[in-house]
């Protein structure tokens, strides 16, 4: 029994007085100073990890101005605070060991869109991706771009003046701010816009900090205007941050703005901003160039700028290895052959162009094939490349681009690629030479590296693989980034070109020299107290407040190396986790991640789960707990024998006794276990995996809830139950006992179960149970058509119908059906943290399948959750081995390509549209493409309708506390295609659960494909 965490770094006692005071005057957000949000929000895309206080959720600009006004009273002076958005930042940009003030979970409201003056207002917690799905009916967009952009906010792409690929043509996001509507420090309310002279000095003339702001920010202007010139580079990534360079614009107008954007919130609190928009270009081309050195492809960028492209990005062979090797490949792989005889490619330049019309489009397209065919093959030149008309294939490969970015984090080892010196800016016709010194720096101390950026603008992203962990290797973020200063101080560059100063601002000092002095007296102005992201870009001149230095910050590396090597190991899953953020994606389409999704929670989230593990574990591991012993111990143990101490800490949790791993345990139950974090993740954290592994060890402590042993046992009591099937039904029918599961077992809408019976039904049409004996009794003839159901307890026993309709319709088709003997998967132990039970059914069932695999036939499931679990949690609990072979439906089926277009001869047309099941969409994503070339090959049309997860996922549904947050998952996304009259009839969904998510809520039974496919085949004997 693992002992309980009873003792945490608590808030300080300034800070609880503060929420307390905040709470009082009616602060209208979230307030959370426990343990748990404050882990989640430790952590960013950086190598650093700082605890906050606690973490505030604003409603609203009036919850910010409570905030302002209170944290300048003289009592509550010494309080901390940092702005947060989507917390991608790569340099601890928003960590603070203070108060987090996070505005992306309410103040998120896009306010006004102003097509004819093509302008928005929006709230700074606002989605990037967001702000652009609302413009495009308008064909309108945002055009800063960020690998990042389905989760950064605009909050925190204007306080790090974010900007990414195209910047050279659109320019940062600075660029793009009309109006700046930001709650300073005494809780004053100012909208800054340019100023001319005249508004200027009304301003300026104003008795309050306004006014002095003003003057101040002007003065230094006036007075060392020829310093600014010499010292600010002059790049496309000008500098970010107190931006003095451009106080005054082109026109000579005051843009306080300019001080503000890349501020990373030091100086004041960002509520909301207008924001200039631009038409989205009428049409686009993107040409793939190959290249067979790393350096070749950097050094012709130069030489391809003259051709006049939009812009242009580089990849390294790293990164595009890592993406060939994730699902996002197959959307783009045809973009990028690998012909006979070429040389390996080790560099692609991706050239983008746009235009306003097709024929000026194609005419510059034209012109660089030219050059591409003259120049192909001489020494340091390409060797090949493709090109891609139109924003839906090219969105494809610039998703492969932001994916690969997190992919670098998924290397294999300890070693993992870091962000701490990767948004370099030089002049671009020094980048190439600045790259090849830049990469002996690193080749001299053996470090592997990823390479990837934006090289018309002179940005190259580097991310050389450190182990944190290792106290010898943490010595080397010092030593490489001194280094990295140097060689950008010799090419006339910077070390912060596009992803901020954050913990990096140690350096400011020396790039600034005596113009720092003049930003510490705009930190002073703003923020006489250092109050507001202390530690970052500036400290006012009059306080004795230092800079962070990259190397007097806590780490995640020193945190994660109190726990054990093999504890590390068993929960690696959680461990590799980095922070990038991929599981905030705002889109309701996309399955990751569906419980942060339907509750705006980070603590619902892979990333915040993973935190909280590693924490747990830290926090274990401290009190000397073997977790691998105690997980070994729990299998062990009997119910009986430790019960009594379960109930006395059962009790005790009741009464409020604190428990960190309750804090966990929470976070936990809220995951669906749908595994879209697996396939979607680019670190591929997988939740289910360590929730499971927490889970086992967790109720050895406490007690379990009946419902995990009612949905346990589902397996197992399903052949007993489907024999006698009208008692049960009655329960699940009957109000007085519907009203007793939901309120005494946790369970609602639980389904009945099917009144045919499956064995009877197989054994009236001449189907065997496949067995040794059976296999061998099969003929050659028989053998060469042969293929094996492997049954799973949802279809058989609640849809008995849908299996039968399979058996039929590939009898149909003219295969030999034969039908697994139905034995338990283990998936649902799997998910309730039964491991040593899941063990054993796993190892059970497995056998028998791979008696059947290893005869030749192939084995093919139908729910694709459920078939999924031979590839995934088995992979983690038998050997390699001993795993069973067993398809998808389809991934067969689309293999039977011969059979399948005779079988589609004189079919009526049909055109269906698919709702897939979202593991079966992130985790075997070239499967969805099989269902398509299934239906084409026998002559029908499949669409796939972009939808995220049903919000049922298993059993997850069907448990009481979850009804409402599954409700909420479900009308997301799916609620609109299922009620779409143009979808009606014509909608077919691959998963049980979605299948039945669909009949609860709306009351539609949703045919499975093959259903579909067997009453067209039905069709077409009528017509006969």
């Amino acid at each position: 029994m693992i002992p309980g965490i009873s003792h945490t770094d608590t808030t300080a006692p300034l800070y609880l007085d503060f929420l307390a005071e905040l709470e009082g005057q009616g602060f209208r957000g979230e307030i959370s100073s426990d343990y748990a949000n404050r882990v989640v929000q430790s952590t960013d895309n950086s190598i650093y990890q700082l605890l906050p206080q606690g973490v505030l959720y604003p409603a609203g600009i009036e919850d910010l101005m409570l905030i302002a006004r209170l944290a300048a009273e003289q009592r509550f002076s010494g309080i901390r605070m940092s702005p947060r958005g989507g917390g991608t930042g790569t340099n601890g940009q928003s960590l603070t060991d203070g108060l987090i003030v996070d505005c992306s979970r309410h103040m998120n409201r896009i306010l006004e869109i102003n097509v004819e003056e093509r302008w928005v207002r929006v709230e700074a917690g606002v989605v990037k991706d967001q702000l652009n799905a609302a413009l495009k009916p308008y064909g309108l967009f945002f055009a800063p771009e960020l690998s990042t952009s389905n989760r950064a906010t605009i909050g925190g792409m204007i306080n790090t003046d974010a900007s990414g690929q195209g910047s050279c043509l659109y320019g940062k996001t600075r660029d793009h701010v009309l109006t700046l509507r930001s709650v300073l420090l005494d809780g004053t309310v100012w909208e800054s816009v340019p100023l001319n002279e005249a508004e200027f000095e009304q301003i300026a003339a104003r008795d309050d900090s306004v006014g002095e702001l003003h003057r101040l920010v002007d003065d230094i202007y006036q007075r060392r205007r020829a310093d600014i010139a010499d010292r600010f580079p002059k790049l496309n990534r000008c500098l970010t941050g107190y931006d003095l360079a451009h106080i005054r614009d082109e026109q000579g107008r005051f843009n306080l703005n300019s001080v503000l954007c890349g501020a990373e919130g030091s100086l004041a609190f960002i509520a909301e901003a207008r924001l200039n928009v631009l038409p989205i270009p009428s049409c686009s081309a993107l040409v793939n160039i190959k290249y067979d050195s790393f350096e070749a492809s950097l050094r012709d960028a130069k030489a391809l700028m003259d051709w006049g492209p939009t812009s242009i990005e580089t990849v390294d062979s790293r990164v595009l290895n890592l993406a060939m090797g994730d699902i996002v490949w197959d959307s783009v792989r045809d973009y990028f052959p690998h012909d006979a005889g070429e040389p390996e490619i080790r560099g692609i330049n991706l050239v983008e162009y746009t235009a306003d019309n097709e024929i000026e489009l194609r005419a510059r397209v034209d012109r660089l094939e030219a050059h591409l065919e003259a120049i192909s093959g001489q020494p340091g030149q390409s060797f090949g490349y493709t090109v891609v008309y139109g924003s839906t294939e090219i969105n494809k490969i610039w998703a492969m681009r932001k994916k690969a970015v997190g992919l670098l984090g998924n290397a294999e080892g300890d070693r993992r690629p870091l962000p701490f010196v990767e948004d370099t800016a030089v002049p671009p016709e020094n980048l190439a030479d600045f790259i090849m010194e830049f990469r002996t720096v690193l080749d001299q101390r053996g470090l592997q590296y990823g390479m990837f950026g934006h090289v018309d603008a002179g940005v190259l992203h580097v991310r050389p693989a450190i182990d944190m962990k290792d106290p010898a290797e943490e010595g080397l973020i010092r030593e490489v980034t001194d280094e990295v200063v140097r060689l950008t101080r010799k090419y006339k560059g910077l070390l912060w070109g596009e992803h901020g100063k954050g913990i990096r601002s140690e350096y400011a000092p020396e790039f600034f020299g005596d113009l720092y002095p003049e930003l510490q007296r705009i930190k002073g102005a703003f923020d006489p107290h250092n109050q507001l992201n202390p530690g970052k870009i500036a400290t006012p001149l009059t306080s004795d407040a230092e800079l962070f230095r990259i190397d007097g910050v806590a780490t995640r590396g020193q945190h994660d190396r109190q726990i054990p090597v093999a504890v590390r190991d068993t929960f690696d899953s959680a461990m590799n986790c980095n922070g990038n953020g991929a599981c905030f994606n705002y889109a309701a389409n996309d399955a990751m991640c569906p419980s942060w999704k339907g509750t705006h929670e980070r603590i619902h989230s892979p990333k915040g789960r993973a935190s909280l593990v590693r924490e747990w574990l830290r926090l274990m591991s401290g009190q000397g707990v073997d977790l691998n012993a105690a997980s070994q111990r729990a299998r062990a143990s009997s119910f009986i024998g430790g019960l009594p101490q379960r109930v006395r800490n059962s009790l005790g949790k009741k009464r409020g006794e604190y428990d960190f791993s309750n804090e966990v345990h929470a976070s936990m139950m809220g995951c669906l276990a749908c595994k879209s974090c697996v396939g979607q993740c680019p670190i591929k954290v997988n939740v289910p995996d360590f929730r499971a592994r927490f889970l086992e060890v967790y109720y050895s402590r406490y007690l379990r809830p009946a419902k995990d042993y009612l949905v346990g046992s589902l397996e197992y009591m399903m052949p007993v139950l489907a024999r006698f099937p009208a008692p049960y039904n009655w329960a699940m029918r009957n109000r007085v006992m519907q009203r007793f599961f939901q309120q005494r077992v946790g369970m609602v809408d639980s389904p009945e179960i099917s009144r045919q019976d499956l064995q009877r039904e197989l054994r009236r049409r001449g189907i065997p149970l496949a067995t040794p004996a059976t296999v061998v009794k099969l003929s050659e003839a028989q053998r060469a058509k042969a293929v094996v159901i492997v049954q799973d307890a949802f279809t058989s026993y609640f849809e008995t119908g849908l299996v039968l309709d399979v058996v039929d319709l590939l009898g149909r088709l003219g295969f030999h059906v034969l039908v697994a003997p139905f034995r338990p998967n283990g998936k649902p132990l799997h998910v309730h943290g039964f491991l040593g039970a899941f063990t054993r059914a796993a190892k059970s069932n497995a056998a028998m399948l791979k008696a059947l695999a290893d005869s030749g036939l192939p084995l093919i499931g139908i729910d694709p959750s459920m078939t999924l679990t031979y590839r995934q949690e088995y992979a983690y609990a038998l050997p390699e081995a001993e795993l069973p072979k067993v398809m998808l439906i389809q991934e067969w089926l689309g293999k039977q390509q011969e059979v399948l277009a005779q079988a589609g001869v004189g079919l009526p047309a049909g055109t269906f549209r698919l709702l897939p099941h979202c593991t079966e969409k992130t985790s075997a994503a070239p499967s969805i493409r099989d269902w398509q070339s299934v239906f084409a090959a026998l002559g029908q049309k499949l669409e796939v309708l972009e939808v995220g997860c049903c919000g049922m996922s298993g059993t997850y549904g069907h448990e009481s506390a979850n009804y409402q947050t599954s409700r909420r998952i479900y009308e997301l996304s799916w609620h609109e295609p299922v009620n779409d009259a143009n979808h009606q009839g014509k909608l077919v969904s691959t998963g049980y659960s979605c299948r039945s998510q669909v009949k609860r809520f709306d009351e539609q039974r949703l045919p499975h494909p093959l259903q579909v496919l067997l009453a067209q085949l039905g069709c077409a004997d009528d017509k006969g």
